[in-house]
């Protein structure tokens, strides 16, 4: 069984609270943080302590569950709920897994509305972080036969343990493929984007692969045209944030740009993602909306200024690569191949 040494949040059963692992402390400190209320809900997936889709939609899914447990008893607790459920969807527009999480677990309040208990609705929150878990397995075996046989594979940003319900999307196809490799006394290496301006690459990524003994070389992001160019990377895999029905695919920020990199050096392009990140209601990536982040993610890099003052920034979190650039997503059902589809 594939594992991870990485964990990005547990459930307390003494406090009744969710804990995650801070993300913003990393690599440096590693701490967990309660979660007790909506608003540590909203305020950790807003200000990235919590990141990675589904990991936003698992831990949206316990803030529902905060929210029936303090309003079940009283007499207009749809109504109460449904206002957290609204706070929540507003904290991250691009990512899908939050809304089909948040609607998921709204249909489980409508199910058990009469419930003595909000009992039903904690168990369907562990359900959706079970059922994440799950699903990265699946897809990590998958991806594993799909490109198993390469040497260097490159990723960018983090779809890892921490992004996730555990193991990861794309870091849950490189541990695969890295366990495989080893059962054979051969090795992996992997090229780690550092993923500017909030760096998941250089400080969540790298972190997670030597937590778990894999090789790997931390590069700038405009480093990987250079390794291609020299045939060092066989193959690329990153995860997704939301994909569209005609399968283009929302991810951070510099994704596109990597595509079209591949795309010319002949190199695989991957996406891996669970079903929940498939939005059939979004027909192309031109209807995904692209959150914009604030200024100072760009200026400052740990609270160190890097730019003059009152310099003009833009700021897109994320970017869409178009499915004619896309090899194949690696799904909890096999791999989706979108130019043949």
């Amino acid at each position: 069984m594939i594992h991870s040494n990485v964990h990005a949040f547990q459930w307390n059963a003494d406090t009744q609270c969710l804990e995650v692992i801070d993300q913003l402390a990393l690599p440096d400190i590693e701490r967990f943080v309660s979660l007790k209320t909506v608003a540590d809900v909203a305020d950790a997936i807003t200000g990235m302590l919590v990141r990675g889709a589904p990991a936003i939609g698992i831990v949206a899914a316990y803030g529902i569950y905060y929210s029936a447990r303090k309003y079940w008893d009283e007499p207009n607790k749809l109504e109460l709920i449904q206002r957290d459920k609204n706070t929540l969807a507003e904290t991250r527009p691009t990512a899908v897994n939050l809304f089909w999480a948040l609607e998921r677990m709204m249909h489980c309040v409508n199910a058990h509305i009469a419930d003595r208990t909000p009992d039903a609705i904690l168990a369907e929150a562990k359900n959706i972080w079970d059922e994440d878990l799950a699903m990265n397995l699946a897809l990590s075996e998958h991806g594993a036969d799909e490109i198993g046989n390469v040497r260097n594979i490159l990723t960018h940003c983090n779809a890892g343990a921490l992004a996730t319900g555990g193991l990861g999307t794309a870091l849950g196809v490189i541990r695969a493929i890295d366990a495989r490799k080893k059962a054979k006394g051969e090795s992996l290496h992997v090229w780690v984007d550092e993923t500017r301006p909030y760096l998941q690459g250089a400080r969540l990524t790298s972190w997670e692969l030597m937590k778990d003994d894999i090789d790997c070389t931390l590069i700038t992001d405009n480093m990987s045209a250079y390794l291609m160019k020299q045939g060092l990377v066989d193959a690329i895999v990153l995860g997704a944030d939301r994909i569209a029905a005609n399968y283009d695919v929302a991810n951070k920020i510099g994704t596109y740009a990597l595509a079209i990199l591949a795309n010319y050096h002949h190199i695989p392009f991957y996406s891996a993602a669970p079903t929940s990140t498939f939005d059939p209601s979004i027909q192309t990536g031109n209807d995904i909306v692209i959150e914009e982040r604030s200024d100072r993610e760009v200026v400052f890099v740990k609270g160190n200024r890097i730019a003059p003052e009152n310099v003009k920034v833009r700021h897109p979190a994320f970017d869409v690569t178009p499915h004619e650039l896309i090899t194949g997503i690696i799904t909890p059902n096999g791999v989706i191949r979108p130019n043949q589809a």
